[in-house]
């Protein structure tokens, strides 16, 4: 899968393969699997350095992950318009091409940093890296990440965030979660989205989507909402409320949190099979 598509080597990560990059050699000097092993590595460092940067300053950092069109940005405008005299908001958008969407975050007055990566479908804790260079993380509480749209891949790599929130529009099928379980496994909070749209489909049922999240062992908190109809969004609103408050007390006392990151995903991305 990723062989093809390219993300297991980034324009974050491609300088470490390079001459005189720290992984231009391996082990051995012949096996691709102990590269992308240690690229993995590579990006477990860069992320925990990246976490350390957003401690440091009391940011709580939070990835956003869906398929395309799940209405991610939606969200983030919606999030902004309400919040953004309560919290000092920043985004890390993440897309192959175009800035398409960080434009949207900018029109509500928004800082918004592109990350295009070209063939890879997920970003990595370097991408991000070099986004947080864009930014003075003194000037904010809260950087969303909005990732690559993709059920799989983004759920495998550790940026340096805190939580992972996925997003599962109702215009995608209820069996999601049971479909693509990597993705779903990662998610802190699982967010139903475009819910208005539920009163012209017949064939979206909220409960199978929930009892396809539990079957995953995964208790995580599913909230519905619609954000271009300003629906359900109090309950989103309040989930943010508690996870910045928690992340205060956590660093008051010397601790953090790291999220979930899926190791089948990653013995992919390692070129080992997921079931041995």
């Amino acid at each position: 899968m990723c062989d093809t598509c390219g993300c297991n080597i980034t324009s974050g990560n491609r300088h470490l393969l390079q001459p005189a990059g720290k992984l231009e050699k391996t082990a051995d000097g012949k096996s691709a699997v102990t590269v992308l092993q240690s690229l993995l590595s590579e990006n477990d460092h860069q992320a925990m350095h990246n976490r350390q940067h957003f401690d440091k300053h009391g940011v709580l950092a939070i990835n956003l992950m869906s398929s395309p069109g799940s209405g991610k940005t939606a969200l983030l405008e919606a999030t902004i318009d309400a919040l953004a005299d309560r919290y000092r908001i920043a985004v890390i958008e993440g897309d192959l091409e175009t800035e398409n969407d960080a434009e949207r975050i900018r029109a509500r007055g928004v800082t918004a940093i592109q990350i295009a990566t070209g063939s890879a479908c997920h970003l990595d804790a370097h991408m991000v890296h070099d986004a947080l260079h864009q930014l003075n993380l003194a000037d904010y509480d809260l950087i969303f990440i909005e990732n690559v749209g993709n059920l799989v891949c983004p759920a495998s790599f550790d940026l340096g965030h805190h939580h992972n929130i996925t997003l599962l529009s109702v215009t995608e099928g209820d069996d999601k979660p049971a479909k693509y379980p990597v993705m779903f496994r990662a998610a802190d909070l699982m967010l139903l989205t475009k819910t208005d749209l539920l009163a012209v489909l017949d064939d979206f049922d909220p409960q199978k989507a929930e009892q396809c999240l539990r079957q995953l062992a995964n208790p995580a908190p599913m909230l519905s909402l619609s954000a271009t109809r300003q629906q359900g969004l109090e309950a989103w609103f309040d989930w943010l409320d508690d996870a910045i408050t928690s992340h205060r007390g956590r660093l008051e006392q010397g601790e953090t949190v790291v999220p979930k990151i899926q190791s089948d995903g990653a013995r992919w991305h390692a070129g080992e099979p997921a079931h041995p």
